[in-house]
């Protein structure tokens, strides 16, 4: 379940990947697969040859890849590798929105 996000954020994002790009939504998030994870951030893109090989960057596996969503295939990040790739990416805003550590 998702929380602290609009649907213009959402939409955005959905608009980022449908066009190729690698894009990042971070947002609160509760499973209970994941007990330990308050926020997920979605690295998506819909050009999956370029998401494989920004995947393989950080570590992730093409088999992480998550299809359930038609058009927009991502890696959730969680955690220590969340944080990394944040990070990395520049998008220290969403670890200071979202509490991230």
């Amino acid at each position: 379940m998702a929380f602290g996000i609009n649907r213009a954020e959402l939409n955005r994002w959905k608009k980022q990947v449908a066009q190729g790009k690698i894009a990042f939504l971070t947002h609160y998030w509760l499973d209970s697969r994941f007990p330990d994870a308050k926020t997920v951030t979605k690295a998506g893109c819909s050009d999956l040859d370029a998401l494989i090989q920004w995947g393989r960057g950080y570590g992730l596996k093409p088999e992480w890849i998550d299809h359930r969503h038609k058009g927009y295939p991502h890696f959730d990040l969680l955690g220590e590798k969340q944080l990394q790739i944040l990070m990395a990416e520049g998008l220290e805003d969403h670890i200071d929105r979202f509490h991230i550590s």
